[in-house]
């Protein structure tokens, strides 16, 4: 079977300063690189920062998805005291992809570093903080109880010649290089240049005095060999002050709306090892629900091995995830064209993804594809090592349908040490019948309590189905909980292999 492999074309998007101001950045005879911008002032992360402020960037970073990019719009609601400190209640609405997802956060006064806050946006929170505020690190309005600035700290002068040094080895001062008049998506601003060096890549950070975030930035990873990925990449793309009510009290997240549809939150995962149709490499992972109801999501754990030592990871990796509804026609959903994206990338060759099933009710395949190897800036990377994998997925109808789930428990206590012998057992350490043995001995002894379940009149003469073995692994892995294990034991009981006193 052959299937369609699209690759778009990106843009290349050039930011291009309108007018410079003069800057006296220099090396010293010591090797010492100094800056400084020949304007009075000076900045900190959180100046200005008040509630009512409402701010919109699009953001990413490496951490999240290998800086797959989302909008992150922010809010704040008011202060509010937690403990001894003083903080801002930010509240927060994330479009990424057509996943939207609403929380808030809390952030510090001295520095609007993020120190609580929903678990739905614990993910972005962390990209915020080691992005669009991780000038924190140098540059805060930290005081004693004198009102002096502490040494170190404070807000940083656009004449200094340094802010501070990265920590990292080789790690370049970070240094006031130039004013800029940029146009970012929120409008054009007076700003000023922050630039240090990063595996020989130039990272960058517009600032602007007396605005509490910066503007805009791209910086780079500290490598010691190659083209170093960038670390993250931010524009600001709105900014209004004095806003009073909610601005996202009647948006409806990707969650409500998967309620509605009655999404499960538990499910059963398929497990996947196969290579690709070129033997280019070898995919793994696992995927589930297997059915899933239209409008919910289907979870994917994705690894990329190498075929010649299967424990090792293919690095640098260009994919994408499809859906054919017929293998001869171009797919109807790619998750590149959800995020906006040209293609998926994995520096790690390890990635976890989320795609939405909003297909009509019906059998799909859906289908990893492998454009090649190489950089994050090459697109498409090397095609020789380019390939795909497929599995299939039934999409039933949403919301409240006839659709039955495999059976699960109401009522369930499993002592935790028969995970081991669940595990043993899917390993192959002990045969069928001793688990099924071991499983019935607890249940009629009443150690092992499950639902009370019909028995089967069955001689079980064909075995255990090895789907039964899949859900004892995944549950002794800790990958599905106790109800969805017991459904399986169920079935053996139902069907005649396991028979109770």
């Amino acid at each position: 079977m052959r299937l369609p492999i699209i690759i778009a074309a990106s843009a290349l998007l050039f930011l291009i300063p309108l007018a410079s101001q003069d800057s006296f950045a220099q090396v010293n005879s010591g090797g010492f690189q100094a800056g400084g911008v020949n304007i009075d002032g000076s900045w900190y992360v959180g100046e200005g920062l008040k509630v009512g402020d409402y701010y919109s960037y699009n953001l990413c970073h490496v951490d999240y998805l290998d800086c797959s990019d989302f909008d992150m719009a922010m809010w704040v609601q008011e202060e509010v005291r937690v403990g001894t400190e003083d903080k801002f209640r930010i509240q927060v609405l994330i479009y990424d992809g057509k996943k939207i997802v609403k929380g808030h956060m809390d952030v510090g006064q001295v520095a609007p570093e993020p120190t609580g806050g929903s678990e739905e946006i614990s993910s972005y929170r962390s990209v915020y903080k080691s992005s669009i505020v991780w000038l924190s690190a140098f540059a805060t309005k930290e005081i004693d109880s004198d009102g002096v600035y502490l040494t170190g700290k404070g807000p940083k002068d656009f004449r200094a010649a340094s802010w501070g040094k990265i920590g990292n080895i080789g790690g370049q001062q970070i240094l006031p290089s130039a004013q800029e008049t940029i146009s970012v998506g929120a409008g054009q601003f007076d700003s000023i240049l922050l630039t240090w060096k990063t595996g020989g890549q130039q990272s960058k950070v517009w600032i602007v005095d007396e605005f509490p975030f910066p503007i805009q930035g791209k910086t780079f990873m500290h490598v010691s060999q190659g083209i170093p990925p960038v670390e993250y990449d931010f524009e600001l793309l709105d900014y209004k002050e004095n806003v009073s009510s909610n601005p996202f009290l009647n948006v409806e997240t990707t969650a409500a709306k998967q309620a509605a549809a009655g999404c499960p939150e538990e499910f059963l995962k398929t497990k996947f090892n196969e290579s690709t149709n070129t033997f280019s490499m070898i995919v793994k992972g696992v995927y589930g629900p297997k059915i899933v109801k239209q409008g919910c999501e289907i979870e994917m754990f994705i690894d990329f091995k190498r075929m010649v030592n299967p424990t090792e990871f293919v690095d640098q990796v260009h994919y994408d995830i499809a859906v054919f509804s017929d293998p001869s026609k171009p797919p109807i959903q790619t998750v590149s064209i959800d995020e906006g994206r040209a293609e998926l990338y994995t520096a790690s060759g390890q990635t976890h993804r989320f795609v939405i099933a909003e297909q009509p009710p019906g059998k799909y395949i859906y289908a990893i594809i492998v454009y090649g190897t190489g950089p994050e800036h090459i697109l498409g990377g090397n095609p020789d090592t380019s390939g795909l994998m497929t599995f299939d997925v039934e999409v039933v109808k949403g919301g409240n349908t006839s659709f039955v789930a495999p059976p699960t428990a109401s009522i369930t206590e499993i002592p935790q040490w028969v995970k081991s012998n669940a595990e043993w057992w899917a390993e192959g350490q002990i045969p069928d019948s001793d688990f099924v043995s071991g499983i019935q001995y607890l249940i009629n002894q009443g150690i092992m309590k499950i639902p009370e379940t019909a028995q089967g009149s069955g001689s079980g003469s064909d075995g255990i189905p090895a789907w039964i073995k899949d859900i004892a692994e995944f549950w002794a892995d800790g990958q599905i909980d106790d109800n969805t294990f017991v459904g399986g034991i169920q079935w053996l009981i139902s069907n005649g292999i396991m028979k109770l006193s």
